[in-house]
């Protein structure tokens, strides 16, 4: 057998949780110009002051609270679980979030707190082309004044795709403002608590990557989601057919 060099083979990790979409990679054919929705000026029309978004203000997806971090960023709060990503175009997304941040944004740094908790790529992401769009349509001084963006419960999908391809798919700037937060007592070492409205099903999940840390890396250990049964109680009901056959037998 011949001696291989380095050029005979690749590894490639892909990742699907955030809308990326791996046939460019799959293909020897040079890659398609990315279209990138024909995007305008950030600056806000007169129409655009006027559009209705209160269809998009009940569901809380996108607000700012109240407090800041330790450093004195203001926070926006981001909720994957709470965006409908089906029903809400990329170009109305674009237009709401630059309306919450232009209009409601104080002076002053800022920072993002998105919480990932059980959001899913089918019904709660845009899609990670559509959210760099948005950014890079954003004025120079709000990047600037972006100094971090927390990102709470990210799953083994969320840290391969940045781990791997997020310098190609974000800006450098954005890229490196990124702070992974697995469990909320981490995020109180940045942010105090109260500052920041954490949902009732963030708390429950981030109880259960507590209890069942395996998680974290895709690994579901209890599927049927018995880790509160007895122990006695959940092995007893899983052999009690097999110990009455043996019964039987005697």
């Amino acid at each position: 057998m011949g001696s291989s060099s380095p050029e005979d083979f690749s590894v490639l990790v892909l990742a699907s949780d955030l809308g990326v979409d791996a046939r460019p990679f799959l293909s020897h054919r040079p890659p398609e110009e990315e279209n990138w929705h024909d995007c305008r000026s950030y600056l806000p029309s007169a129409d655009d002051q006027n559009l209705d978004f209160s269809d998009l203000d009940v569901l809380q997806f996108f607000r700012l609270e109240s407090g800041s971090d330790k450093s004195g960023n203001r926070i926006f709060r981001v909720v994957g679980k709470y965006f409908p990503a089906p029903v809400v175009s990329g170009e109305r997304l674009k237009k709401y979030v630059f309306h919450k941040i232009l209009s409601e944004m104080p002076e002053g740094p800022f920072c993002i707190v998105y919480i990932h908790s059980t959001a899913q790529k089918e019904d709660n992401s845009p899609g990670i082309t559509i959210l760099r769009w948005i950014y890079e349509e954003l004025p120079d001084d709000y990047k600037d004044r972006l100094r971090v963006v927390y990102f709470i419960h990210p799953g083994l999908r969320s840290r391969l795709v940045f781990a791997t391809l997020g310098r190609f798919l974000l800006s450098g700037s954005l890229y490196w403002k990124i702070k992974y937060v697995s469990r909320l007592q981490y995020l109180w070492q940045d942010i105090k608590k109260g500052e920041v409205e954490i949902p009732e099903f963030v708390r429950q999940h981030d109880d259960i990557l507590e209890h069942r840390p395996l998680t974290d890396y895709g690994i579901e250990p209890d599927p049927l989601h018995l880790v509160e049964v007895p122990a006695t109680a959940y092995s007893y009901g899983r052999y009690e057919s097999g110990w009455g056959a043996r019964e039987s037998r005697y």
